[in-house]
């Protein structure tokens, strides 16, 4: 079957939703925050260990898979499930962002997009087409329209053409979907304009998608205001009966952000790029493991901490030592980390808008991972949180 979701509450104070999305692989609540394993692994990860963190749907990237193994490979695993041994729902991008990071605006043409194979240079051509059948074969639970991902410093006349452009391409995607066990979603674009993001949610929710995710949010360097003000100009014209995703985006204070503003599902290479890094995510913010003062510091990463690395006992003096001596452990014991804590402030949301406090949870988060001082747009998020009702 496609996945079906169902709302099961909106909280009272915010456009907060809690709801549930059912699945061939079980049944899944929301807001979620869904690991990215673009070439059909989460970096560092097995699949046993993002059940251990409680992932539900991971991502996989449509554009790296068409370039190898390829989606023939895949289909002849049986599909990506198999193929990556993950029995749980997965969702493929379509290969959009590829668009905005490595076709220039020549290459973008109404029949698809021309851009070079970063692994040898080869020339390559995407279609709407093209993406729909490659997402087709690699069997995912979501696939992804193709769409231009233009950047948010585009002009207003530029994107209104670039959305014109991904209605109609929308609709050839549909046209040749043929996977009645995959979900497709549409997407909004439109930037920081509220009359573009308007008329590319109406126009793109007349072609009843099964899903709509916002677009264009996390490309270009865009300040949190003007993220949060295209998602408010998106969400009053989504459906409410189904789900809603916003692409791209991890930093735990978007999630909750976002989910105010109703927002259902999010993904991000965050947590384990920052990960790579030596960067790892607590209540009280984000910290670099190779600071010299863990040389010789022995307690866990987070003592309220309930993922694998925190439990078993992994000191900030081990994990520092991987990460300096380029140990692959060390980033994957901060991924592991890192992931958990995403995943479980989307389980602290949850339980946020249940209890119809989503506003002081946000407040209380601030306090935490900012420190007294709060973070530099916070008045301003105030005074954008008064129209969250309206």
């Amino acid at each position: 079957m496609k996945i079906k979701y169902n709302l099961l509450k909106e909280e009272k104070d915010t456009h907060a939703r809690l709801g549930t999305i059912e699945t061939n692989y079980g049944v899944f609540e929301t807001p979620m925050f869904m690991p990215v394993g673009t070439e059909a692994t989460v970096k560092t990860l097995n699949v046993e260990e993002l059940k251990d963190v409680h992932a539900g749907i991971i991502l996989a990237n449509t554009y790296h898979l068409w370039l190898r193994p390829g989606e023939d490979i895949v289909d002849q695993a049986g599909g990506l499930h198999e193929f990556m041994k993950w029995d749980g729902p997965i969702l493929t991008d379509s290969g959009g962002f590829q668009v905005f990071s490595l076709a220039k605006p020549k290459d973008i043409t109404e029949d698809g997009v021309k851009f070079k194979n970063h692994l040898n240079g080869d020339t390559l051509f995407l279609t709407p087409e093209k993406s729909i059948e490659i997402q087709n074969k690699l069997g995912s639970d979501i696939a992804m329209s193709f769409d231009e991902c233009p950047p948010a410093s585009a002009s207003h006349d530029y994107l209104k053409q670039s959305i014109e452009r991904t209605i109609r391409w929308a609709k050839r995607g549909k046209k040749v979907h043929n996977n009645p066990n995959q979900a497709l979603f549409g997407i909004i674009q439109g930037g920081p304009y509220e009359d573009l993001r308007k008329y590319s949610a109406i126009e793109t929710t007349k072609l009843d998608f099964d899903g709509y995710s916002i677009g264009g949010v996390a490309n270009d360097g865009e300040n949190k205001l003007d993220m949060y003000k295209a998602i408010e100009y998106s969400t009053p014209y989504m459906p409410k009966d189904k789900l809603r995703y916003l692409m791209g985006v991890g930093d735990p204070i978007d999630l909750i952000e976002g989910t105010i503003r109703g927002v259902d599902i999010f993904d991000c290479v965050s947590p384990t790029r920052l990960a790579r890094h030596g960067h790892y995510l607590t209540k009280y913010g984000k910290f670099n493991i190779k600071n010299s003062k863990n040389k010789d510091d022995f307690s866990v990463l987070d003592s309220d901490c309930d993922c694998y690395t925190c439990k078993k006992g992994y000191s900030k003096a081990y994990i520092r030592h991987l990460i300096v001596a380029q140990e692959t452990l060390g980033a994957r014991l901060l991924s592991i980390h890192n992931i958990r804590y995403l995943i479980k402030l989307t389980e602290d949301i949850r339980k946020a808008i249940k209890e119809d406090k989503m506003i002081e949870f946000r407040e209380q988060f601030i306090k935490d991972y900012y420190g007294e001082k709060g973070l530099p747009y916070k008045e301003n998020l105030q005074e954008m949180s008064k129209d969250n009702k309206n």
